[in-house]
């Protein structure tokens, strides 16, 4: 793990590089756990040797920030990418009970929602994945109560189950072809032992038609499982259709000549949805009538 990261994007502190947050105190917690900050097991692994206590990271982490002055703030944003995405969305009201009542808190959740869809030869590989996660982490007890007490935990890993028990105003950031989730999720290597979707899973333009169309299907399940956040009067949402993960800690998608827009850029659309200038639900035309996306394209080996 390197010692030292470069805040850009959402975590510049250039304004304009990062027009509405630039200014705020920023803090990046470093992921570690697998989790996303959720695991609790009281003893070490005996196959890995391993500890998992992403959970009791994320509380130490938050006491510290409170004792520093974080207790104090006016205005504060948890945000995310990818599994801390997802910890965005898992620990959102947490957060929000951490901060006194009077602040202003929101949460943000880059490429963090995670489908629980079949994968092209039929099976849930991350369904499978995550039940693993949450076992092996002890992950149950720390996943929100409103979703576990109806439902296997595994599922509560799963944000299309989390959405509509979160209270604190929330932002999902998506594409609508997640990148990672076509590579590990919809197309996996495991999924495709002959190969049909090798080149298309790295790159979009190898795809046939009806590979194409299964992307199409994976971005209405997708679209269908927002609806919720969609009908919400506080919630806000930017689902771009690329090919794409994570975009909100890179500067180039974030805010820069050339960034991928609906309307506004991703910077705008946040800021405004953030200070309340206005609602924000953006969602894009099917692929491929974006041309302001940067992709992430894939060489084959």
């Amino acid at each position: 793990m390197e010692r030292e990261i470069v805040f850009s994007g959402i975590m510049s502190n250039k304004r304009s590089e990062n027009p509405d947050f630039y200014n705020w105190n920023r803090v990046k917690v470093r992921y570690c756990d697998g989790a996303s900050f959720t695991g609790d097991v009281e003893g070490e692994n005996e196959v890995n040797k391993l500890y998992f206590r992403g959970q009791r990271i994320w509380r130490a982490a938050m006491a510290d920030l409170l004792v520093e002055g974080m207790k104090n703030a006016q205005q504060a944003l948890l945000s995310g990418c990818s599994a801390g995405g997802l910890a965005s969305i898992i620990h959102c009201d947490e957060f929000r009970d951490l901060m006194p009542s009077r602040s202003k808190v929101k949460c943000l959740s880059d490429a963090g929602f995670f489908l629980d869809v079949m994968d092209v030869s039929g099976v849930h590989s991350l369904r499978s994945m995550y039940k693993g996660v949450v076992t092996m982490q002890g992950a149950a007890k720390n996943l929100p109560r409103a979703c576990t007490s109806r439902m296997d935990p595994a599922q509560c890993f799963f944000p299309q189950h989390l959405l509509q028990d979160i209270n604190t105003p929330l932002f999902i950031l998506n594409a609508a072809y997640d990148s990672w989730q076509i590579l590990s999720s919809l197309a996996p290597t495991a999924a495709d032992p002959q190969g049909h979707w090798h080149f298309c899973r790295l790159n979009p333009a190898n795809c046939s038609a009806s590979q194409l169309q299964v992307f199409q299907g994976f971005r209405m399940d997708m679209l269908n499982s927002l609806r919720g956040l969609a009908a919400s009067r506080v919630g806000g949402m930017f689902i771009n259709s690329c090919f794409a993960h994570c975009q909100s800690e890179r500067q180039d998608t974030w805010f820069a000549p050339g960034s991928p827009r609906l309307t506004k850029t991703i910077a705008e659309s946040v800021g405004d949805w953030y200070f309340e200038r206005s609602p924000l639900k953006e969602i894009d035309c099917p692929y491929p009538c974006d041309k302001t996306c940067h992709n992430l394209l894939f060489k084959s080996k």
